[in-house]
Order: C-alpha cells, then structure tokens, then sequence
C-alpha cells in the first residue's frame, strides 16, 4: 500500500498542474484571445509547471542539485558530448534499418541546399537540447531520485518511465473556438488529454517510449551524477528522428510498416526491441565483467 501511494503521488503532481494550467489557461485566453490556439495554451503550461515543480520539491525532499545528477560544469559539458555520441551510435542502426527495409524513403519533393540543411540541422539540435533540458531533470533526475528515495532502483525506473512514456500521449487535438472557450471546457480538453493517454492506438509506442525511459534510467543509475549523459543521448535521439522526419517519408504501403508507429513513423516496436536488446547486451557484459574479476581474485 505505501508504494502504491508513492507510485501515485507523481500523478497527483500531474493533475495539479493540468488543473492549473486549465484554469490559468482560461484567464490568458480572455486577455489575449485567439492569437495563440487555446490546446496549446494549455500544453504548454501544463509543461511549464511541471518544470517549476522540479524546485519545491527538491527544497521539500531535500535532494541537492548533485543528487538529482548534474555533475561540475565542465564534467556535465564533457558528458553532453558523450552522451551525444551515445545517443548517435544507439539510434542509427534503427535507421539503417528503415532504409534498407525502405519503410524511410527519401522525400525527393524537396530541394535540399547545403545552406538550408545547415540551418534546419542547427535549429533541430537547439529544440532537440531544449526538450531534454526539460525532460531529463524532471524524469531521470527528479522522479527517478524522489522513487528510488522509497522503493527499489529497478521499481524506481520502472515507475518513472511508464510515466515519462504516457505523458507524451498527453495531448489535445481539438480546437475550440475563442467564443466557446468556457472554464468548463478546458477540464473537458483535459479529459480528452488523458483519453489519448489510455488510447491502445497508441500501444505500440508507448511501449517503444517505455524502453527509451528505461535505457535511459539505466544509464542514469549506473553512472554517478550522469544527468548530462541523459541530456546528451536524448538530445541526440530526438536531433535524428527530427532530422529523419524532415528528409524521408513513411512508406504507408510498405510491408514492414508493423515495425513503427504513427505516432512518428519512427518509434516502434523495432526501436522498442533494440532497446531492449541493448539493455541485455549492457547487462550482460557486466556480468561477463565480474565473473572475470571474481575468477582473477580467487587465483
């Protein structure tokens, strides 16, 4: 009962700030009106009061910036670099794979100068860093720190990626007019936000995004203060599925399709498998590593 009630508290943090991002929502759409649609008012600001939670909480569970995982400066500089090139390694064999399988085919519609891919590459980079700037201190650094704080390291990682993977269902896709904008009607939006969450449409890449939070808890619990490895690797991973996106198209007709989702023609069960599969390659080696070490001591 008592894990139950800390696996749950993450979900009452959520639904404070979806409740107050509707209700702060509904105010900035009388001040402003139409000029920034009402579903995205209230995304973003759920989002933002995620982040703002990160500091009350850690003032409250006493959980310093070390502990949450951000290492000195020039360390956490030195692991967004690693983690970079981790992130790169890990992803484009998932890539490779679509190619060849041609369930990725070029999108010769467009006219790619070196000038404009330049630019589109360096302003994918910058969304990739601000999304895992976002992401990572609140997952893999303060969930992950307050779970493992009451339970298990295993549980711990579990927990806090079922709800790193189900909040990027989170999502409205109705938009309202100004004019039937009530304060009744954004809980109704939320509802549908959390309707998508429980969607089995949206199964295949829920699990896909469950193995992403997964490799990434194991390699937060692995390496001290390595919240810049996190950074870093997802940073990568979310820069080559942007980039992906923006070169090459889904081939809806191909026969493989079944190994992604719609979610982005990229998460799937084929990224969900060679996760795993690089998880168990890791965990292995470890092992390989200590039965090595035991045998050499006992000689």
């Amino acid at each position: 009962m008592r894990y139950l009630f800390y696996t749950m508290v993450p979900f009452l943090v959520l639904l404070a700030a979806t409740t107050l991002s509707c209700t702060v929502g509904y105010f900035m759409v009388l001040g402003i009106g139409d000029a920034i649609p009402f579903r995205q008012i209230l995304t973003r600001s759920t989002q933002l009061f995620l982040v703002l939670s990160i500091f009350p909480a850690m003032a409250y569970l006493k959980i310093t910036k070390d502990a949450l995982g951000f290492a000195p400066t020039r360390l956490f500089f030195k692991q967004l670099l690693q983690g970079f090139g981790l992130g790169f390694i890990t992803l484009l064999p998932v890539f490779i794979i679509l190619s060849v399988l041609e369930i990725n085919v070029l999108d010769d519609t467009q006219v790619v100068t070196v000038g404009l891919l330049a630019k589109t590459m360096t302003i994918n980079l910058l969304l990739a860093l601000l999304i895992s700037l976002i992401e990572e201190p609140l997952f893999r650094g303060l969930l992950l720190v307050s779970l493992h704080k009451k339970m298990s390291v295993i549980a711990a990682i579990l927990i806090s990626s079922i709800y790193y993977a189900g909040l990027h269902f989170l999502s409205i896709k109705t938009d309202l007019p100004v004019q039937d904008i009530n304060l009744f009607s954004s809980f109704k939006l939320l509802g549908e936000a959390f309707g998508n969450v429980i969607n089995p449409d949206n199964l295949s890449a829920f699990f896909a995004l469950l193995m992403v939070g997964i490799f990434l808890g194991v390699l937060r619990t692995q390496v001290k203060v390595s919240l810049g490895l996190c950074i870093g690797c997802h940073t990568c991973w979310v820069w080559q599925i942007k980039m992906s996106k923006k070169l090459f198209n889904t081939d809806l007709n191909s026969e493989y399709l079944y190994l992604v989702s719609s979610y982005d023609g990229i998460i799937g069960p084929l990224v969900a498998g060679w996760l795993l599969l690089a998880i168990a390659g890791y965990f292995i080696y470890q092992q390989i590593n200590e039965s090595k070490n035991l045998s050499g001591q006992s000689r």
